[in-house]
């Protein structure tokens, strides 16, 4: 089974920038991509960006150019570089496997201040 420990969240300010890391381990298999979803309290997880085998990229509307994801060769660690961040982009975020994903990791917390 795939383990996954999201690090990289915090505290910023409107505008500014975070890098979310995703370390990726356990896994002997081979899937379709990865993706980052997020999750506010109340709210369900949704997905804001994923990555394919071939380094086909997707994000969501309200995220598109402001986040970029990418990941390594090996698929042992993949990034979400934020910027330009929004109070609405508080939430936990998690990676996993897209479109099926595995057990979740605790996730990391962004918090936006306006």
């Amino acid at each position: 089974q795939v383990q996954l420990v999201e690090s990289g969240g915090g505290l910023v300010q409107t505008g500014g920038s975070l890098r979310l890391t995703c370390e990726v381990s356990g896994n002997r298999d081979v899937w379709t991509g990865m993706g980052w979803y997020r999750q506010t309290p109340g709210a369900r997880r949704d997905l804001v960006a994923r990555i394919s085998l071939s380094n086909f990229t997707w994000y969501e509307d309200s995220v598109k150019g402001r986040f970029s994801i990418s990941r390594d060769s090996a698929w042992s660690q993949l990034t979400l570089q934020m910027n330009n961040l929004k109070p609405e982009d508080s939430a936990v975020y998690y990676c996993n496997l897209w479109p099926a994903p595995t057990a979740w990791g605790q996730g990391t917390q962004v918090t936006v201040s306006s």
